[in-house]
């Protein structure tokens, strides 16, 4: 089974919630690495009580999950997709690549806690991730940023 293939098994629970797991995604995200917060400046300001049940915070985790969930669906053929997003997380909101690490291992717990995603599928996610990092790395260095 393709890593694509193991990571979509589990994908509709997500779906079928995505503002509700994006949302405890990224208040995990903000809790187990405080300063990742710091670059969503409408979050920034925010408690760790605020954060939980945060409609702007479940909106943006949305928003997130949905783009990857494109990704996902586009089972490696994803530059068209990838190329906007990493040119525009590059150049407007600077996020350095190990970002993209953190929130990786954060969704690998989420989706085992809410999705009953496997170990398997866990490394899926995380090899899949890896490839899409190394993606927006190259777009990074095509657009002249460090990250």
């Amino acid at each position: 089974m393709s890593d694509f293939d193991q990571i979509l098994k589990y994908w509709p629970a997500v779906e079928k919630d995505y503002r509700g797991v994006g949302g405890e995604v990224l208040t995990r995200l903000f809790k187990e690495y405080p300063d990742t917060q710091k670059l969503f400046p409408k979050f920034a300001g925010l408690s760790q009580s605020e954060l939980a049940g945060n409609a702007a915070v479940a909106a943006h985790g949305e928003t997130v999950l949905k783009k990857l969930g494109e990704l996902l669906n586009a089972r490696g053929n994803h530059g068209p997709i990838l190329k906007p997003l990493a040119t525009n997380h590059a150049k407007t909101h600077k996020i350095a690549l190990n970002n993209f690490k953190l929130i990786t291992e954060v969704l690998a717990k989420v989706m085992a806690e809410k999705a009953g995603m496997d170990a398997a599928g866990q490394t899926a996610l995380r090899n899949v991730m890896g490839v899409v990092i190394a993606d927006i790395d190259s777009v990074y260095k095509e657009v002249g940023f460090q990250g």
